[in-house]
């Protein structure tokens, strides 16, 4: 991302004050030999102006690039396996990091440069159009991984083939013989819940499959959605013999879910997850889910950064990674209902 303005520079702060650029310079750099109403009216403008000093013009910055990395939320799995990809690639390209929560505060983006940060890695985190002028201005360039929403176009985002798991997950659910499948999923405005979704859909009508309204429920991506929207499908007069699950963490409440309601996994409901996070290996049984790249991903995102540091040229604003079904214990072919189904 580049700024759309001029940076301001000494030169410009040092007419507005008509005192010298060396004044200027010294009250930037925190010597005391200046008089304090001149270095209170240099001060004032610096800050009108929102000056950033070049502080990257040490040999030391260029060599070692800090790059911010900032999510929401807890640190759940999906984050950890994405952080450990820009860690490793960080660690490999002789870049540093630094991981935080998404801050707001007033002049974030200043705050960052002053701090050393030479570009901004956003884990699933939403910007807006003043965020991101903020940014401009500062002259940070800003990174989305799998973004929530579609970026703008001054943004760069690194994503995975949702809408090919999507499609990959239904199929492999209906050659197992299932044709009453439901999709729960995250917030619907998403971009990669939507392509999720949209590849389910896509599979259920090349093959014929109906999709009554109720089979499709948009939530968080969260094991309370899982739960509570399982809960509800299950329940229904004609419930899922199989339920795609938009993220692992949804597909354990899911397989939670059909516990409490005596059902077994996958002899009497199948279930399928998306990103295959050590959640998925550690679940009862083993989860079979989409894998998306997770530390490629973060990687890809770190390499994109340094690259815009470096004032170079993208190959693409966007860059979508593959996804891969990966199939574990809990999807088999669906069985005749059982008594335990058919309970209110």
């Amino acid at each position: 991302m580049r700024p759309n303005t001029r940076r301001t520079t000494l030169a410009d702060i040092a007419r507005a004050a008509g005192v010298s650029i060396a004044t200027v310079s010294k009250v930037v750099n925190g010597r005391g030999d200046v008089a304090p109403q001149t270095r209170a009216r240099v001060q004032g403008l610096l800050h009108q102006h929102q000056y950033l000093a070049p502080v990257f013009r040490h040999t030391e910055a260029k060599e070692n690039p800090t790059i911010e990395v900032q999510f929401r939320g807890g640190l759940k799995s999906y984050v950890a396996e994405t952080l450990e990809g820009i860690i490793d690639a960080a660690a490999e390209l002789g870049a540093s990091v630094v991981i935080s929560k998404a801050s707001r505060a007033p002049h974030w983006a200043r705050d960052l440069v002053s701090a050393g940060r030479r570009a901004v890695i956003a884990i699933t985190s939403v910007y807006s159009t003043a965020h991101l002028d903020e940014l401009a201005r500062a002259g940070l360039p800003l990174v989305v991984l799998d973004p929530l929403h579609l970026p703008d176009s001054r943004v760069n985002s690194v994503g995975a083939t949702n809408f090919a798991g999507g499609l990959a997950a239904t199929q492999h659910l209906l050659a197992l013989g299932h044709d009453r499948i439901a999709y729960l999923g995250g917030p619907a405005t998403a971009v990669c819940n939507q392509a999720r979704m949209h590849g389910y859909r896509a599979a259920m009508e090349a093959h014929g499959a109906q999709v009554p309204g109720t089979y499709v429920q948009p939530g968080e991506f969260t094991y309370e959605t899982g739960l509570h929207g399982a809960t509800a499908l299950l329940g229904l007069p004609e419930p899922p013999t199989a339920i795609f699950a938009g993220n692992d963490e949804i597909a354990l409440g899911v397989i939670e879910a059909a516990r409490a309601r005596g059902l077994r996994i996958p002899e009497d409901l199948s279930v399928i997850g998306f990103d295959d996070t050590s959640l998925a290996q550690m679940a009862s049984p083993p989860l079979t889910t989409v894998r998306q790249p997770l530390r490629e991903m973060g990687a890809a995102a770190l390499r994109i950064a340094l690259q815009l540091v470096n004032g170079e040229k993208t190959e693409s604003h966007h860059i979508e990674l593959a996804t891969e079904l990966v199939e574990r214990a809990s999807t088999a072919a669906p069985r005749e209902p059982t008594s335990a189904r058919e309970q209110p």
